[in-house]
């Protein structure tokens, strides 16, 4: 890479740690550190939803679909569409128009006024745990981009290199660093591939003829994918808008109901069809590239999420490469500062924030931008571990929907209180989950082993509430507010 192109990237890098500096200075406790002071436009938080749910790991990813399969990997963005969009109907109008949630910083907050601490606790470790999960994919995503685009750069040492970058911008400026952050990342990397990436790289592989001639005819057709890959995608990616924790924390820091909806439309927008085949597209074009032998010693038998970078870097001329690995490093740290918070606000908020001695408001900073900090160095040495991005996001968005979304459906929706139901069905349906996909079995019809995880995590719910019918909500929520 040239010195011109590390420039940039440098300066970028230091923008983002004077953005977390300057949110240091001006929040005052958890209020704003966790939900940006209640305050935040419809506008900044929609490009800071989709920036968090599409962010760097799903960017990689879409890359990496794009690779094997074509535009058809598009497909798997629209259930973020239809998550959006549906939450926005049914979801933000019942959490944000309930005055007894306006209070809250966390989901699982939520979870415990539904039912009671104990239920409150159990959510939060799923939410901590699925988070810290994530968190690590996005680092992990970044390690691969930096890694593909600086040649004398190894995977690890780039892993601790963005790991550094990202948790020390956000244990400084909380939520409002974040989104703000977000908005100017998102908009740096869609004008990025826009105006940059994508015409660049078809131009260099030889423009329309060129690209039809060196991929199969299937790669251009929407129907190049099974029924499962679409129904996986679907089971696992739309039920997480009702119990993402990233998006509680948006719902809980718009100003209103209709900034809120507002938000979410924008988000989905931009999800799908925007962003998916700009994804794809720029996958396809690294496919052709290796194909055409136009990659050095680069083929389709090597990790296809590698493929993008190794397009970039070798196709943009010096300046331009450190623009568009600004806006890639953007996305990738849209979404890790994002995940970040949400475990930091669990564990801080929701396993340890019952303490009986009241805190000042700049002891709790200093304890919530500790426990950020401790948070986002596990997350590094979990990223350390793993080395595919798409499947680690994938088996954290599963193991917090198997266990968390039937609580939060049944106690929002349906008026159901049963904390023994809504316990045993989160510790079921997550655990389920995890222990089917650590074996990696092979299921039945080819099927996510979220499945199977929700189905056991609804069958336990119903039949706790239907055999334990002693349970009275007005003494559980007051139960809940006193701790």
């Amino acid at each position: 890479m040239h010195w011109i192109d590390l420039v940039i990237f440098v300066v970028y890098m230091l923008a983002m740690l004077g953005v977390g500096v300057f949110f240091m200075r001006k929040n005052t406790g958890q209020e704003d550190y966790y939900v940006g002071g209640r305050s935040i436009g419809s506008w900044h938080i929609g490009l800071s939803v989709v920036a968090t749910d599409v962010g760097g790991g799903f960017s990689i990813g879409l890359g990496g679909l794009g690779f094997m399969m074509g535009i058809s990997g598009s497909w798997m963005l629209f259930t973020g569409l239809l998550g959006a969009w549906i939450a926005a109907v049914l979801l933000i109008p019942r959490v944000k128009s309930d005055p007894a949630f306006a209070k809250f910083f966390t989901f699982p907050q939520i979870i415990g006024y539904l039912y009671n601490s104990t239920t409150a606790k159990v959510a939060a470790i799923i939410c901590f745990l699925g988070y810290l999960g994530f968190t690590a994919s996005q680092l992990l995503a970044g390690a691969k981009l930096a890694s593909g685009t600086f040649e004398t750069l190894d995977l690890h040492t780039a892993l601790l290199i963005m790991g550094a970058i990202a948790v020390v911008y956000t244990v400084m400026g909380g939520l409002k660093a974040v989104i703000y952050t977000d908005t100017v990342q998102w908009i740096i990397l869609m004008l990025g591939l826009m105006f940059i990436g994508i015409p660049m790289a078809y131009r260099y592989v030889g423009g329309w003829q060129s690209i039809q001639e060196t991929v199969p005819s299937e790669f251009f057709s929407f129907g190049n994918l099974t029924w499962q890959d679409l129904f996986n995608w679907a089971i696992t990616i739309i039920p997480i808008w009702f119990v993402g924790m990233t998006l509680y924390q948006r719902i809980f820091a718009a100003r209103d109901v209709k900034s809120a909806k507002k938000a979410w439309f924008i988000a989905g927008l931009f999800e799908w069809p925007i962003m998916a085949f700009m994804g794809v597209s720029l996958g396809l074009l690294a496919r052709v590239a290796v194909e055409q032998g136009a990659l050095d010693g680069f083929t389709t038998a090597m990790d296809p999420e590698m493929g993008l970078p190794v397009l970039l870097s070798q196709i943009l001329p010096a300046g331009i490469l450190g623009l568009m690995m600004s806006a890639y490093f953007s996305a990738v740290l849209s979404t890790a500062d994002s995940c970040l918070m949400a475990a930091s606000g669990n564990l801080t908020t929701d396993l340890l924030g019952n303490s009986k001695k009241p805190r000042s408001h700049r002891s709790e900073m200093r304890l919530s931008q500790l426990i950020t900090f401790l948070i986002g160095v596990v997350a590094i040495l979990l990223a350390w571990q793993m080395n595919e991005v798409l499947s680690l996001m994938l088996y954290s968005y599963a193991f917090m929907v198997s266990g968390l979304l039937v609580p939060v459906v049944a106690g929002l929706f349906f008026g159901k209180r049963n904390w023994k139901a809504a316990v045993t069905s989160m510790i079921l349906g997550g655990s389920i989950t995890a222990v089917l996909t650590f074996l990696d079995l092979e299921m039945p019809l080819g099927l996510d082993p979220n499945l199977y995880g929700l189905t056991a995590s609804l069958i336990a719910f119903i039949a706790i509430d239907k055999i334990d019918t002693n349970v009275h909500p007005e003494i559980i929520n007051k139960e809940y507010d006193k701790a």
